[in-house]
């Protein structure tokens, strides 16, 4: 069975193709990127490599020929339009060469909106899965448990957290993440399933301005702001506009409730628990392990 990792070089498609690797599959795993050559190093293992770019469809047909299960990693792109229609020709060349199961990484909290929220192109590419593909699976993702450790770093020159309102957040660890998606790669039965990989535990703003203030050794609080007043900071510190968006986006789904989901996603899917934001942190160097829990 040759499985595709599409979007390979990024930090998710390494962990994915580091799992693979770890449970059996090296020899099985073909790492698809715009970047081969970046994939896989120092895994110890000849991965087979091949480019692949989502702004170049054929190219993407030709990586993807021969495989019979592949999982579409989003790109980093920010710019409105962008990443839908990254998705759309990756989905479609997938169909075209034959691919038997697709897997799509998506985002907690998807539903229909409109660009340039950050989850409209997630829910476009849902949607073209789900009426065109034979046999597919989406696992959407909480917030990333190492974009709160940078989201801290930041704030700690302020000094607060903000967010639009309180709101509660379970983030989730990379590799937690990546873990889950090998175990959908290479297990039976997720067709057609819809998974949320969360952490264990979600955190209020209190809570997490507490652990920012810990992990980076300065006082941190938490702070409501009106989304006017948050995008006229972002704009003042000189934010690109698509950042700020994409930040505005993440603060309103905050908002909304919509990280606020612990799930036993995770550990079914990967046979283990999910790593907590404290001991994550605690591997970073800042909380000592002995208070991670």
């Amino acid at each position: 069975m040759k499985i595709g990792v599409s979007g390979a070089s990024g930090k998710l498609g390494q962990a994915i193709v580091a799992q693979l690797a770890a449970m059996g599959a090296g020899e099985d795993v073909v790492a698809i990127s715009r970047t081969p050559d970046a994939v896989a190093f120092g895994l110890g293992q000849d991965i087979e490599r091949r480019a692949g770019d989502y702004d170049d469809p054929a190219l993407l047909a030709s990586a993807y020929a021969g495989l019979d299960r592949l999982v579409i990693i989003p790109s980093a792109e920010m710019r409105p339009g962008i990443r839908s229609r990254q998705f759309l020709a990756a989905i479609d060349a997938a169909l075209a060469a034959g691919v038997g199961h697709i897997v799509l990484v998506s985002a907690m909290g998807t539903r229909k909106q409109e660009e340039p929220h950050i989850i409209a192109p997630y829910w476009i590419g849902e949607q073209h899965l789900m009426r065109n593909a034979p046999a597919w699976t989406i696992v959407r993702m909480n917030y990333y448990a190492e974009s709160f450790a940078d989201d801290a770093r930041m704030a700690a020159d302020a000094g607060v957290l903000v967010g639009l309102r309180d709101n509660r957040v379970a983030y989730l660890s990379r590799d937690d993440l990546a873990a889950a998606v090998a175990g959908v790669l290479l297990g039976e039965g997720h067709e057609g399933a819809i998974y949320s990989a969360t952490g264990p535990k979600s955190f209020d703003g209190a809570e997490r301005a507490a652990l920012a203030a810990r992990f980076t050794g300065r006082p941190i609080d938490f702070m409501v702001v009106p989304e006017d007043q948050l995008r006229a900071s972002l704009t003042q510190a000189g934010i690109p506009e698509e950042l700020a968006n994409a930040i505005i986006s993440i603060q309103s789904d905050y908002a909304a409730g919509n990280y606020d989901i612990v799930t036993g996603d995770v550990e079914r899917l990967s046979g283990r628990p999910p790593r907590s934001l404290e001991s994550l942190l605690a591997s970073m160097g800042r909380i000592e392990a002995g208070e991670a829990r």
